[in-house]
């Protein structure tokens, strides 16, 4: 029976050299809501049937992503390579419009706050759309999936 789903995601800790507070909290939030509800469908056929749940571990490796899909009893079910390319302008785009709204809310108006937070959506649901894309064939998610997948993906590239 399918169950295309994640049940648990890591992400490589050797990836990840440092994060503040803020973006420690978009972390638990992403993984928690990611948890709560996905859509995670590997599409490859295996012999033995096998369609989810899954636990998956995400990692950065020479401007790659992978993504170590494993079954439920820990066994490795396949590893997804992508380049990295594409995300760099929005990683970076992502970035610094968290920082933009992370100031403005300790000293905006609510307006500014809103105008801020929804660049910071709207540059969040880009991404979204460009991993489902990179995706494709490979991995289907649904789009809060990919959302909750970019944010992860921006953890891992933090550098201190």
């Amino acid at each position: 029976m399918a169950d295309p789903r994640i049940i648990d995601i890591q992400l490589d800790q050797r990836t990840i050299l440092w994060r503040n507070a803020d973006v420690e909290q978009e972390r638990r939030i992403a993984i928690f809501d990611l948890l709560e509800d996905n859509h995670f469908a590997p599409q490859r056929v295996h012999a033995d049937g096998y369609a989810g749940p899954y636990k998956v571990l995400l990692r950065v490796e020479e401007g790659r992503l992978g993504i170590e899909i494993n079954r439920e009893d820990d066994t490795p079910l396949e590893a997804i390579i992508l380049s990295l390319g594409r995300f760099r302008r929005p990683i970076r785009e992502y970035f610094a419009i968290c920082d933009s709204y992370y100031q403005a809310i300790s000293n905006a108006s609510p307006q500014q706050i809103e105008t801020v937070d929804m660049a910071r959506r709207g540059i969040h649901n880009d991404a979204a759309e460009v991993l489902k894309e990179r995706l494709e064939g490979k991995i289907e998610v649904d789009f809060d999936t990919a959302r909750r997948l970019f944010t992860l993906i921006c953890v891992l590239h933090i550098k201190g």
